[in-house]
C-alpha cells in the first residue's frame, strides 16, 4: 500500500479510503444492501491486513450505526487508536452547520465510534441558513478542544468552498485540509472551479463515488445486485447522461481488457493519476477490495488517460445543493 500525507497536515493516510455507507443496519428508508456488524468487521480487518488505515463515515449513515459498526469493530479487532485514520461528518441532522448543531453532533459521532476524538471532521454539505463564520468557530474550537485533528468539507460549489476558506482565514479558525467531492470518469464537473481551488488551497482530493455507483466497474449499465435494484439515488444521480456515459464506460472497459486488468483498477487508477489523495470505495464484497487495492499499483500512460476522457460531456450538477436538503 502507498501512503500520503493528508492535504497540509500530518495525517498520513493510504491511498485508498475505506467508504464506510456500505457498514450498517439495513433499512428501506436509508440502504437496504449495507453490511451487518459482523460482515463489517470481517471487510474492516481484511483492509487494515492489507495496509489500509482511512475510514470514512456519516452520522448519517444507517442512522448512526455505520458509525457503531465501524467503532465496534475497530475495538474487537484491538486495533490501536492512533494506527488508523478515522474520519465522520455533520450536516444531515437537526440544526445543519449551527454551533449548537455542531457540538451535539460530534458528541454522538464519538460515543458511537467509541473514540475521544477524530482524525477528520467534515461538513457533509454547504449550509445557506447559518453564518459562514458561526460554523467556521465552531469547527475551530472542536480542533482546540481536541475532539478533531483536520476539517474537512465535502460536494459544494467552488465559490462556497473559497468562501468558507477566506472566512477561515480572516478569523484565524483552522482552514479545510480535504474535500470530499462528486468525481469520477462519468462525472467531471469539478474539474472546471473547485478542484483547482482545492489546489491553490493544498486542499487534498477525497473522492466520493470513485466508481460511479458501479457503472464504472461493469460493461453493462443495469445491475441486477440488491443495491442496484433498491438505491434510488445511484439512479438519480447518472441516468440522465446514460447515453453518453456508457461510451466512456465501454472505453474503461477495452482498456482493462487490454491492460488485463479490471475496470474498477482502471477507473482508480485515472483518478490517482488526476492528482486525487485517496478514492473512497465501499466495496461488500473482498473480491471488489480488492481489485480498489490492486489499482494503487497500476500505471496509466499519457495516452491512455487521454483516451478515458476524450468522450466526457457536461453534466448537470450533482452533488452541490441549491438549498438546503435532509436525507
Amino acid at each position: 500500500m502507498q501512503y500520503q500525507m493528508l492535504g497540509n497536515t500530518s495525517i498520513k493516510v493510504s491511498r485508498i479510503c475505506v467508504g464506510c455507507m456500505s457498514y450498517g443496519k439495513a433499512s428501506s428508508k436509508f440502504h437496504q444492501w449495507t453490511l451487518n456488524a459482523d460482515e463489517t468487521q470481517d471487510m474492516v480487518a481484511y483492509a487494515i491486513d492489507h495496509g489500509v488505515n482511512f475510514f470514512d463515515t456519516a452520522n448519517v449513515y444507517s442512522f448512526g450505526t455505520s458509525e457503531e459498526y465501524l467503532g465496534n469493530a475497530l475495538k474487537s479487532l484491538n486495533i490501536p487508536r492512533d494506527k488508523v485514520v478515522i474520519a465522520s461528518k455533520v450536516y444531515f441532522n437537526e440544526g445543519f452547520l449551527k454551533k449548537d448543531a455542531i457540538a451535539r453532533e460530534i458528541e454522538g459521532t464519538l460515543k458511537r465510534l467509541k473514540t475521544d476524538y477524530l482524525d477528520l471532521y467534515q461538513i457533509h454539505r454547504f449550509d445557506y441558513t447559518t453564518p459562514i463564520e458561526e460554523t467556521m468557530e465552531a469547527l475551530d474550537k472542536l480542533v482546540k478542544d481536541g475532539k478533531v485533528r483536520a476539517l474537512g468539507a465535502s460536494a459544494m460549489y467552488g465559490y462556497q468552498f473559497h468562501n468558507m476558506q477566506i472566512v477561515a482565514e480572516k478569523n484565524g479558525f483552522t482552514k479545510f485540509s480535504t474535500m470530499q467531492n462528486h468525481y469520477n470518469l462519468i462525472y467531471r464537473e469539478d474539474e472546471r472551479e473547485l478542484i483547482p481551488i482545492c489546489k491553490q488551497y493544498g486542499v487534498a482530493l477525497i473522492p466520493y463515488s470513485p466508481l460511479a455507483g458501479g457503472h464504472l466497474s461493469r460493461k453493462d449499465w443495469e445491475s441486477t445486485t440488491l443495491r442496484g435494484s433498491t438505491d434510488k439515488v445511484v439512479h438519480q444521480k447518472y441516468d440522465k447522461s446514460k447515453d453518453n456515459d456508457l461510451k466512456i464506460i465501454h472505453r474503461v472497459a477495452a482498456l482493462a481488457e487490454k491492460l488485463n486488468v479490471s475496470m474498477t483498477e482502471v477507473s482508480l487508477a485515472w483518478l490517482l493519476h488526476k492528482g486525487v489523495c485517496a478514492p473512497i470505495v465501499g466495496a461488500t464484497k473482498i473480491s471488489h477490495f480488492d481489485d480498489a487495492l490492486k489499482a494503487v499499483d497500476l500505471s496509466l500512460e499519457q495516452e491512455a488517460i487521454e483516451y478515458l476522457e476524450e468522450l466526457y460531456k457536461p453534466h448537470e450538477i450533482v452533488g452541490a445543493n441549491k438549498e438546503n436538503q435532509k436525507i
